[in-house]
């Protein structure tokens, strides 16, 4: 079980980094269709998705460290 999380963990962050390049074309489609502040917060979203996959990635990875007694 613990194997099978840090597994987990390691395909969420090469998953979520291979959408990375779509979600970012995806966004900037979308702010040519806003402007002003709407535009400025749709702009955040790719560094919110970046944090979203980094922090699943380390929390599946603590809790199979910590499952194995090593955290």
């Amino acid at each position: 079980m613990v194997l099978a999380n840090l597994i987990g963990g390691f395909i969420v962050i090469l998953v979520g980094t291979n959408l990375m390049p779509s979600v970012a074309e995806a966004v900037t489609d979308a702010q040519a269709q806003v402007s002003g502040a709407a535009s400025a917060i749709l702009g955040l979203t790719n560094i919110f998705f970046a944090l979203g996959i980094m922090s699943a990635g380390v929390s599946l990875a603590i809790g199979g460290l910590r499952n194995a007694g090593l955290v």
